[in-house]
């Protein structure tokens, strides 16, 4: 993912649409549980412009999902002494993905995938290759960087912090896409920045996972999710990236939850979540 979340303009959006929502959490909580990548949902509109046929877009949705991160999400909150807010893409991420730059600094450009995929997981081809990104960054992504930018300024206001904890998930085996396959692959990857990131944050995120088997560091997936108004300038604006490994949770690549992984995994937040908040 890219270590910023892209944003331009003023930021008036709503905070909702049909294509995210922002869920209300405590007045007091300076937590957002961020969840970008849990959809399937593609437009009429979108879909058409796909190359894959229903069956290949159905095991391309399985492979690129992060299947129950929502659910995860929510069970959480539903925990938490304090209730953090959460915003939550409503689309698939081939609609656009929200955690791209939508411009040349995208280092998943190279694969295809930038904001806006023209290649699948697997390298095959998604869209045409005349197609053009803009109609889709314009309707879709410039309305969730402003929304999300305006969520985190409004916990800045109403608690004097923000802290940012984006969810992910990823699979027991790389896929041919990613860049840094190789790397070592823990039951739970914490992504981190080094202005955003403070020790006490890092080490709460250790701690609330400690019973979800091993924790990695940037590995495979590294850094954080911040709106780009608040990126490298204010430390007010705390950020994590928790990706949990999908074996440890669900049965890949895209079925349903696998034991008793995911209210363990909702425990887990929900301790790191009480462990940052008021």
């Amino acid at each position: 993912m890219s270590p910023t979340a892209p944003a331009s303009g003023p930021t008036s959006s709503p905070t909702s649409s049909p294509s995210f929502e922002l869920l209300p959490g405590a007045a007091d909580s300076p937590v957002i549980l961020h969840v970008p990548h849990s959809a399937r949902e593609i437009p009429a509109d979108v879909r058409a412009d796909l190359l894959l046929d229903d069956p290949a877009l159905e095991r391309e949705l399985d492979h690129i999902t992060d299947s129950h991160t929502a659910r995860i999400a929510a069970e959480s909150a539903r925990a938490c002494a304090v209730p953090p807010w959460r915003f939550v893409n409503r689309l698939s991420r081939l609609v656009v993905d929200p955690e791209r730059f939508p411009d040349e600094r995208e280092e998943m450009l190279a694969v295809g995938m930038g904001a806006v995929y023209t290649r699948t997981t697997h390298h095959a081809d998604l869209r045409p290759a005349d197609h053009d990104p803009e109609p889709l960054i314009d309707r879709y992504f410039r309305p969730y960087a402003r929304a999300m930018t305006e969520a985190v300024a409004d916990r800045l206001a109403a608690t004097g912090r923000a802290v940012v904890i984006d969810l992910h998930s990823y699979p027991t085996a790389p896929l041919p896409y990613e860049l840094h396959g190789s790397d070592p692959r823990p039951a739970i990857c914490l992504g981190t920045d080094t202005l955003h990131t403070p020790p006490a944050l890092l080490s709460a995120a250790r701690e609330a996972f400690a019973g979800c088997e091993e924790i990695g560091l940037d590995s495979p997936f590294i850094g954080t999710y911040v709106p780009l108004e608040f990126y490298g300038k204010e430390p007010a604006v705390g950020a994590l990236m928790v990706e949990i490994r999908r074996d440890t949770y669900m049965t890949e690549p895209g079925g349903p939850p696998d034991g008793p992984g995911i209210a363990r995994l909702a425990s887990a937040l929900a301790t790191l979540v009480n462990a940052v908040s008021p």
